[in-house]
């Protein structure tokens, strides 16, 4: 009779876990300890194993899909046995699925065959030019302990080398013709991780949506219980605005009729930066995150009984003079009222400005589904080190709030970073 194999918790924390590859296919022989499929949990892609042996009869999950722990995955039977009509029609899927869920072997109605003795003679070593057969986990275990596993004789199917082989393993001791490095045991050094990518929309298309992953979901669930039903994080950097104001300085004596805000420059800049920094250009969506090509700045406004942001579309695309008057005429139309409801939704990120009452510093809070929004204070002279001494030079500080599910906080300082260099260069946003 069949036996069920479950999604079992391969992890302590896991709940659910999305089939990544199936490694054994209908109709194919599987042993006990075979590798069935690649599962992706809440902390890494681990394996799942068979607990019986046989023949795998069906796959009641494509890759791809998530399933809960203990939902049947895939149906293991004899030779010749034909898969039931229903996946949990199997004799023995209930004691199977209980088993499996908590790592125990699953228990068939009918008993696997004796293993047959194992053989006195040592195993063929593997051709030098060969691939040696080894769990992932054997190999990453392997790596760190600094083991040959080329001198290691695999117990698992078609002498696969796993887990359990490494334990009576010694540390692989170099050849004397091949002398290993001084520095081949030394700790790797610390390197920044980079950026994930972000992947380009479909032709046409505003934005593309990136189903979550495990862990993703995993980080925003534990998050959202800790700190709140949207789990933010603030960093604060403070830009030099010495060019800035002089460039403003300069465009106001060149052009009398073009008036341009210091909040201006900085909607350009943050929208410029955003094209370079598109984890920071997104929405949380639940179930996926929604990555935008397109840039919307939303920009906060103060009215007489509150707070709407009016958003300005395509920003990056924009020159500081349509900037600047687009800016003018959706304050205007916010103070009076007479926003539409195209002109006050769909921002991408978010900017609020207090710099004009004051304000130093201050953190915003994320107007949902955005990632982000940038918090700006006022421009004021400071003493600060510059070219080797004490200088009063016009400083502003930005504090950006981060919605922890979407943007890490790597990836909010390489913004900020990019950010302030953009400010403190003002060509390059033009470049």
């Amino acid at each position: 009779m069949a036996t069920q194999v479950v999604m079992e918790a391969l992890s302590p924390t896991m709940e659910e876990g999305r089939l990544v590859e199936w490694k054994k296919q209908e109709g194919e022989t599987v042993a006990v300890g075979d590798v069935l499929a690649e599962v992706e949990t809440d902390k890494a892609v681990m394996e799942l194993v068979a607990r019986v042996g046989g023949v795998l009869l069906r796959q009641t999950v494509a890759a791809g899909q998530t399933v809960p722990v203990s939902s049947p995955v895939a149906l293991i039977g004899q030779p010749g046995e034909t898969a039931p009509a229903a996946a949990g029609n199997g004799a023995g899927s209930s004691a199977g699925a209980a088993a499996a869920a908590k790592g125990a072997p699953q228990a068939s109605q009918k008993p696997a065959p004796p293993a047959p003795p194992p053989s006195t003679a040592p195993a063929p070593a593997p051709p030098a030019s060969g691939r040696i057969k080894a769990s992932p986990l054997a190999r990453k275990i392997a790596q760190e302990q600094g083991l040959d596993l080329r001198a290691v004789q695999g117990s698992g199917p078609e002498g696969r080398i796993v887990l359990r082989d490494l334990e009576t393993a010694r540390p692989a001791r170099p050849a004397a013709a091949v002398p290993a490095p001084a520095t081949a045991r030394a700790p790797a050094p610390l390197r920044p991780v980079p950026p994930a990518p972000i992947p380009a929309p479909a032709p046409g298309e505003p934005f593309a949506d990136v189903p979550l992953s495990q862990m993703r979901k995993s980080i925003a669930r534990r998050l959202v219980q800790s700190i709140g039903p949207v789990p933010t994080f603030y960093l604060t950097t403070e830009v030099d605005m010495e060019r800035v104001w002089e460039a403003r300085e300069a465009m106001l004596a060149a052009a009398s009729e073009a008036k341009v805000s210091f909040n201006d420059i900085i909607i350009k800049a943050v929208a410029t930066t955003l094209r370079q920094h598109p984890a920071c250009n997104a929405w949380w969506q639940e179930d996926r995150i929604r990555y935008w090509s397109e840039v919307h700045i939303g920009m906060a406004v103060a009215i007489e009984d509150g707070l709407i942001t009016p958003v300005i579309r395509h920003a990056d695309r924009k020159t500081l003079r349509e900037i600047g008057a687009e800016a003018r005429d959706l304050a205007a139309k916010a103070r009076d009222r007479r926003l539409t409801a195209e002109e006050y939704t769909g921002a991408t990120f978010s900017i609020s400005n207090l710099g004009m009452l004051d304000i130093d510093e201050f953190t915003a809070v994320i107007n949902p589904p955005e990632a982000g929004i940038l918090a700006v204070g006022r421009i004021a002279s400071r003493p600060v080190e510059h070219g080797g001494a004490v200088a009063l030079r016009r400083r502003m500080r930005l504090t950006m709030s981060c919605d922890h599910r979407v943007i890490d906080g790597a990836t909010g300082a390489r913004f900020l970073q990019t950010l302030k260099g953009m400010l403190e260069n003002p060509l390059a946003m033009v470049w």
